[in-house]
């Protein structure tokens, strides 16, 4: 593995785009490879399912980098800024189409607290656990943007309060208030099928 490649894993998100910005492509490639993934799947399941879009958006947003590194402040978080420019590339991406239902979710990653290690799965529960699985991607279907990619954000990415609000550009009190209005309607709708319901209540 060459030097650079060694410590360049060794640097921040914000150092490696301090570097970016100094035409180190190196630089570029380490930070595609700690991301590519994370938004690509963001992408995807913002953008209907559509895998052949969210690729492209994912290469228009690196795109952006590539062109235009000055864009970021290195002072600020990383993180927290690309994801910024994700959420307003769907969102212009909402208003092109003009479509209110755009996103069509697919189970693959789960959004469930994952078990302990070393407990049984009895194949009843494997498909009780899917079954909710697709039961709430589904709902989450039906919910508005906002409230679905806070939801996103918060579960799927473990983004704190402060950064969504700052991501999607609102109050803390407001992804608070989305978070409990999306997370109400999901446990109402989906309390039925819930796997682990009864663990809870034991």
């Amino acid at each position: 593995m060459p030097i650079f490649r060694k410590n360049a894993q060794k640097l921040t998100d914000e150092a490696l785009m301090d570097r970016i910005q100094k035409g180190d492509t190196d630089a570029f490639n380490e930070l595609y490879n700690r991301y590519s993934k994370r938004l690509l799947y963001y992408f995807y399941r913002m953008l209907g399912g559509n895998n052949e879009k969210a690729q492209d958006f994912l290469q228009d947003l690196f795109f952006k980098i590539v062109d235009n590194p000055d864009l970021f402040h290195t002072k600020n978080c990383f993180s927290s800024w690309v994801f910024t420019v994700a959420h307003n590339m769907c969102k212009n991406e909402y208003r092109r189409q003009n479509v209110r239902k755009i996103v069509a979710y697919e189970p693959d990653i789960d959004l469930l607290p994952a078990r302990l290690e070393g407990e049984e799965h009895p194949i009843e529960e494997q498909v009780d656990h899917r079954a909710f699985q697709e039961a709430l991607l589904d709902e989450l279907d039906k919910m508005n943007p906002d409230h679905r990619t806070t939801f996103i954000l918060r579960h799927q990415e473990n983004r704190s309060i402060k950064e969504i609000s700052a991501i999607l550009n609102c109050s803390e009190g407001t992804v608070k208030s989305r978070l409990f209005y999306t997370t109400q309607k999901l446990a109402k709708k989906l309390q039925p099928l819930n796997p682990y319901a009864n663990e809870r209540c034991r």
